[in-house]
């Protein structure tokens, strides 16, 4: 039994990594940091336009979870809601090679193009949304609690590793192929890898479980949520502090296009500021995921805030492309206290009876300033010039910062204390 249990742990654990490599190799194709602002770009100048990239990505990702929670609650395998809901983050992209051919082609008018563009980069955001729960969901269930942590890591790694290789191909291909050939390429070959992902996803053992008592009873989702909200003044500070930080760390969705517009930087430097920002990512995962493990997230979180000062005020300091690789090395460390560092604190928050309403929580209620921010820093930029969108990155940086150093207190701390 021992040994089966042993086979299947190391299957699970091998299909999920070549799921995890493969996802993120197609990302690599088409990047929301250069690649699809760039094919947006060949249908618009507006910088809200570019900026509403990443905000759609983001908040696709965040605002469906507390959503979903009820229903995957109620799962006895998440296997096969996981693959069919995945398919709404995948198919997205062959779309996106159809458009490109044909606007490319003048066979679709500009403003239909850049409409159905902006449809499928909809469609995509909240297709990674409602996946993520059940997905999380899965790998709790296969992966063992002391395994977990290795897994993520590994895996961020591989996905990271192969985004950056990704990257650099896909610099090659729109400095050497023509339009709308190019575009078109790099598309089909990221929908063909996240093809290839799926297929290892779906390799995934998993047994059924019999459910005793849903997680999230029904009609207790809302009044859990009005309770924590109400009682839990320190998970509303920390609330607080993803919203602002999604302010802070706006800019970096306006980097690549302010480098080409202001320092005619090319397609193939492009890919090498994506790949050197994967890794970055691939480093910093783990390294900040280890320190913050043992000094605490909240800290690793205001670090991350004085990086997306440095970020942003580089920006607006440039006087050559040069800078803009130290401008994505701190968008690096920023994204990962953000995304990585604020997840991990967000499950120290609650009971393990309240923290998927907890988690729900700390992903949908920071969705509005995902896609809000964004926008400001787009409507910044055409109003008054990138400058100003990068100088209100700054600030709001610090902002964050004093909140996270002089108000929010550490949940781990607070918990020990408690226990005393």
């Amino acid at each position: 039994m021992q040994e089966n249990t042993d086979n299947a742990l190391r299957h699970n654990f091998i299909v999920n990594l070549l799921d995890g490599g493969f996802f993120g190799f197609g990302m690599g194709f088409a990047s929301f940091v250069t690649v699809i602002p760039l094919f947006v770009r060949t249908m618009t100048d507006s910088a809200l336009l570019i900026g509403l990239i990443s905000a759609v990505h983001n908040v696709g990702w965040q605002f469906p979870q507390l959503f979903t929670a009820d229903l995957v609650s109620r799962q006895r395998r998440f296997k096969p809601l996981v693959l069919l809901m995945t398919l709404n983050e995948r198919i997205p992209f062959v779309g996106l090679a159809v458009i490109a051919w044909l606007h490319g082609s003048g066979r679709l008018s500009t403003p239909i193009s850049l409409a159905v563009a902006f449809i499928l980069l909809i469609w995509q955001g909240f297709g990674g949304g409602i996946t993520a729960n059940p997905w999380q969901s899965m790998i709790a269930k296969i992966m063992p609690a002391n395994r977990r942590g290795t897994f993520f890591g590994m895996q961020g790694a591989a996905a990271n590793l192969l985004f950056a290789v990704g990257a650099l191909g896909s610099g090659f291909i729109l400095q050497r192929l023509p339009s709308p050939s190019d575009f078109v390429l790099t598309f089909l070959l990221c929908g063909i890898l996240m093809t290839a992902s799926w297929f290892f996803l779906k390799m995934t053992r998993e047994e059924t479980t019999e459910i005793k008592e849903p997680q999230i009873p029904r009609g207790r989702l809302w009044a859990q949520s009005g309770r924590i909200l109400s009682q839990d003044k320190n998970f509303r500070w920390f609330l607080v502090v993803r919203n602002l930080f999604n302010f802070a760390s706006m800019a970096a969705g306006f980097y690549t296009v302010y480098a080409v517009q202001s320092f005619g930087m090319n397609e193939a430097t492009a890919g090498v500021m994506t790949s050197m920002l994967a890794g970055i990512q691939i480093i910093a995962n783990p390294v900040l995921g280890w320190l913050g493990d043992r000094h605490g997230h909240r800290l690793i979180m205001a670090g991350g805030a004085l990086s997306a000062v440095l970020s942003a005020g580089l920006a607006y300091l440039a006087t050559s492309v040069v800078w803009f690789y130290f401008v994505f090395f701190f968008a690096g460390l920023t994204s990962v206290a953000y995304w990585t560092i604020g997840m991990s604190m967000s499950l120290e928050f609650g009971s393990e009876q309240d923290r998927p309403a907890y988690i729900g929580l700390a992903n949908t209620l920071t969705a509005p300033t995902s896609i809000l921010a964004p926008l400001l820093g787009g409507w910044l930029a055409d109003q008054a010039g990138y400058s100003i969108t990068f100088g209100f990155a700054v600030m709001s940086a610090l902002v964050t910062f004093a909140v996270l150093i002089f108000i929010l207190r550490d949940p781990r701390h607070m918990r020990l204390e408690n226990t005393r």
